[in-house]
């Protein structure tokens, strides 16, 4: 399932989401402008790599990627819940939010796989948790989403909470399936940090109290 659109609607400019999205379109382009060997070096020095953990890594390796579709994907993931979840917390408590979802699930993968030298990279662990806050303010908001049915493909509404569960499904049971693989000099995806994102969103969004006009207009939005 791919989300195409939300029905909820958005009541201020959502000027750190496309801040976000800018930063990480511009390193990659940057990361894209280097030579193979001074790019290889570069996603070392930034990367998360669980076996030589240094704890700027955990901030620094949620702004590259590996390529267009891990960047593209994650970006229009962000941009689809973004603007709701930065809507209700204001700017400067939605960029805190975001970062540290982001290092929640650095965290998580670290832990799920302390011996790993596999580099791990992307926003998609910060971007987890802007989809967890989606789910917990958002429930009820419809989702347009592109499903794949075999060789054919169909758009349908969902609810917020039933495509977000099983996206949180999936990245649960893959977490779980890939455990004894973690350490493998191979890459992947980083399923835990997805899983660590989104449950540390549900959490800081709690946390985090809503902005005075979301009160006033949360019961008229659903």
């Amino acid at each position: 399932m791919f989300p195409i659109k939300d029905t909820q609607p958005s009541y201020s400019r959502p000027a750190v989401t496309l801040l976000l999205i800018a930063v990480n379109l511009l390193v990659f382009l940057y990361e894209l402008s280097l030579d193979p060997f001074s790019r290889n070096h570069f996603i070392a020095s930034y990367a998360l790599v669980p076996d030589r953990l240094h704890l700027i890594s955990l901030l620094t390796s949620m702004f590259l990627h590996g390529g267009w579709l891990h960047v593209l994907g994650n970006v229009w993931f962000l941009w689809i819940f973004g603007d709701n979840v930065e809507d209700i917390l204001g700017h400067g408590r939605y960029l805190l939010f975001y970062l540290l979802c982001g290092v929640a699930a650095a965290a998580v993968q670290v832990l799920a796989s302390p011996d790993s030298r596999v580099p791990v990279i992307g926003a998609s662990g910060a971007i987890a948790g802007v989809m967890g806050g989606y789910l917990v303010k958002f429930p009820r908001a419809r989702i347009l989403t592109l499903i794949f049915i075999v060789f054919f493909f169909t758009t349908v509404e969902l609810p917020a909470v039933l495509m977000l569960a099983y996206w949180f499904l999936i990245q649960l049971f893959s977490g779980v399936g890939s455990i004894g693989y973690a350490a493998s000099s191979q890459g992947g995806i980083a399923w835990f940090a997805h899983v660590g994102g989104f449950l540390a969103g549900m959490l800081l969004v709690r946390l985090m109290a809503a902005r005075r006009p979301y009160s006033r207009r949360k019961d008229l939005s659903w």
